[in-house]
């Protein structure tokens, strides 16, 4: 009896998926890292403006273990005579999500649509503002996934050569 899959434990086939991990967790990786040292500087380097809530609330997502919830605010400010509009809650492009609504909620509570509100704009980015002038984790949580995409990937690679 032969296995039609095309699939083996030891073979090309499972070297060409271990190189895939391999590779999709360094990218991984590579991107979160970057995303948490561009937070950092826009951190670092942000100067504030005056901004306009247009727009606040919580956007939902089906997610493995249930449903994410992400705390969103679109707001309208001004940087050197420009006007921009923004969605950005924390500088990082990795944004956090949070297991209930309220929680998710009591981050944007202190925003009201058509208040007046802070944000922060870095120089180099001035179409990229944020109103919450902090780093957050979730870039280095998904370094660390990648990361363990980069052990598997490594040890499945080493185990089929």
């Amino acid at each position: 009896m032969s296995d039609d899959s095309g699939l083996s434990i030891n073979g090309p086939e499972s070297l060409r998926g271990a190189l895939l991990m391999l590779l999709l967790g360094l990218a991984v990786t590579g991107y979160a890292g970057y995303d948490y040292v561009q937070q950092s500087d826009a951190v670092r380097n942000s100067v504030e403006v005056n901004a306009t809530i247009t727009e606040v609330g919580v956007e939902t997502s089906s997610a493995r273990r249930g449903v994410d919830h992400e705390p969103t605010v679109r707001f309208s400010y001004e940087y050197e005579g420009t006007t921009y509009e923004s969605s950005s809650v924390f500088p990082a492009s990795i944004s956090p999500t949070y297991d209930t609504e309220s929680a998710a909620r009591s981050v944007v509570a202190e925003y009201e649509e058509g208040g007046a509100a802070t944000a922060y704009v870095s120089p180099d980015r001035p179409n990229g503002a944020f109103l919450k002038n902090r780093t957050t984790n979730t870039p280095l949580f998904a370094a660390a996934f990648g990361i363990l995409f980069v052990l598997g990937g490594g040890w499945f690679s080493l185990k089929n050569l």
